[in-house]
């Protein structure tokens, strides 16, 4: 990938991405946002915001050694998380996205099909670390 801003609105996927993650950000982040950047506008920190925000997500679709319960434990959301949430900003914005649309696109395929190829059930270890870190969840 080249430079940031040369991967920002390239496509229709891109461009909804950004919309929803634009969204989502402005819903979730105070206006202490700009520290550290005073210079810098909306439209610049949108698209890094959007860039990271895509980083992030293909980085999950390759370590896909990484399990869920693992994210949770270790950072208290997992790739479920970041698909409900990327779902809960499409309906913010009035566009309708199902559960499996929102994980098919932080997975990079049908939930189901990443379940059987990836998912390992979780040792006993694991799900006491779970419940002790999230509680309720």
């Amino acid at each position: 990938m080249g430079p940031v801003s040369a991967g920002i609105g390239d496509s229709g996927t891109d461009r909804a991405e950004s919309v929803v993650w634009w969204h989502w950000r402005s819903q979730s982040i105070s206006d202490k946002t700009n520290q550290g950047m005073p210079n810098m506008d909306e439209q610049t920190r949108l698209e890094l915001e959007a860039a990271a925000f895509r980083r992030l997500r293909d980085h999950l679709r390759e370590r896909t050694d990484v399990q869920n319960i693992d994210l949770m434990n270790l950072s208290g959301f997992c790739r479920n998380c970041l698909s409900r949430w990327y779902q809960e900003a499409a309906g913010e914005r009035g566009i309708e996205m199902t559960k499996d649309e929102g994980r098919e696109i932080v997975y990079g395929m049908p939930f189901s099909e990443w379940r059987e190829k990836y998912q390992t059930e979780a040792t006993d270890a694991q799900k006491a670390a779970f419940a002790k870190s999230s509680p309720g969840h």
